[in-house]
């Protein structure tokens, strides 16, 4: 892992991204503080985990999910598949989506 000035980041941005992906995760300071880390994501599901990972509202989801778990109130497998399904008849891009997600065969 290298460690570089956010200054010498700034004035040569594209080395260092391409130093990143070949060499992976540099953190970048600021009065020798980090502020931030770029990361060359692998494909497109690891730049999805990555952005969800870092997502507060993902994260606040699932606290209250597991909040809810600790106090009993799960959903038995049937009814989270049935609650998923509804879910993600949401919009995408302004358009409702045609067909339901379905629960994986057991």
């Amino acid at each position: 892992m290298r460690i570089a000035p956010l200054a010498d980041v700034k004035a040569r941005l594209s080395a260092y991204l391409e130093r990143c992906e070949a060499e992976g995760p540099i953190v970048i300071t600021r009065n020798g503080r980090a502020v931030g880390v770029p990361i060359a994501p692998l494909d497109d599901d690891d730049l999805e985990m990555l952005l969800v990972a870092r997502s507060h509202r993902f994260q606040a989801l699932l606290d209250e999910s597991r909040q809810g778990i600790k106090a009993g109130k799960g959903l038995s497998r049937k009814e989270f598949w049935r609650a998923v399904a509804r879910r993600h008849l949401n919009r995408e891009g302004g358009r409702l989506r045609a067909t339901p997600m379905r629960a994986p065969h057991s």
